[in-house]
């Protein structure tokens, strides 16, 4: 008789409940997620960055930013937006082990997912997190500044220290479809403070006369960056909901 384990096949013993999911990279109930991009090489898309953290925002679950290859350049910029707008950031190197520690106690006890374009060194720096090589790593193409595909499936594997991570595909585009366009705003926490403060209840925040959130903007209140993917994203779902 060939027992389950010299099969290699598992056994489903109970289902348990779905408190948070997410449809690419496609997770379910995992802690936080870990959103992983390059000060350079690849350049980072703003845009995406700032579409899957919506996405993110919708399904309740902690984000944390990891801006990696700040060995190539400190990205300071983009520290900036994103703690401006209320995210914890953390500036690293997997090159050259810039505040490995600290993302491993971010890491600890938790179930956490790490998503991000192919080439940002998502791998590399779980490599350096496991301290070994334990992820395969590739190189970014010099002609179209994209990463090869390194990683083929997503995985839930057990921390040394504590708690679980997954390693996902690198993804380039994902839905957030299912957002209302008039929800958007929800989902941008630095928006806040003054969504509420708006003249019409149905604001927009996009080219409305005394809109509270454009004036937080002319302010330097708002990063102009995430004003504009968002008001990007508004128009996306707009037309999508006309079809």
């Amino acid at each position: 008789m060939v027992s389950t384990e010299d099969k290699k096949t598992g056994v489903i013993d109970e289902i348990l409940p779905r408190t948070s999911s997410l449809i690419r990279p496609p997770v379910a109930n995992v802690s936080q997620v870990a959103v992983v991009f390059a000060t350079e090489n690849p350049r980072p898309n703003l845009l995406i960055i700032d579409k899957f953290i919506a996405a993110c925002e919708e399904s309740g679950l902690e984000i944390l930013i990891c801006i990696n290859k700040t060995d190539l350049n400190a990205g300071k910029e983009y520290e900036e937006i994103y703690q401006r707008a209320g995210f914890e950031v953390i500036p690293l190197s997997a090159t050259e082990k810039i505040n490995i520690k600290t993302l491993k106690d971010k890491l600890k006890d938790k179930i956490t997912v790490f998503a991000g374009n192919s080439g940002v060194g998502k791998s590399s720096l779980l490599n350096s997190v496991f301290g070994e090589e334990f992820f395969r790593t590739g190189e970014v193409s010099e002609k179209v500044e994209r990463g090869r595909h390194t990683t083929r499936h997503s995985e839930l594997l057990p921390l040394p220290f504590g708690g679980y991570i997954i390693d996902t595909p690198g993804f380039s585009s994902f839905d957030i479809a299912k957002i209302p366009p008039e929800d958007l705003h929800l989902y941008f926490r630095d928006f806040a403070l003054f969504d509420t403060r708006c003249k019409f209840p149905d604001c927009s925040h996009t080219v409305e006369k005394g809109c509270s959130v454009l004036e937080a903007l002319q302010k330097g209140e708002i990063e102009k960056t995430r004003h504009e993917n968002y008001t990007y994203l508004y128009n996306e779902l707009k037309n999508i909901k006309k079809w």
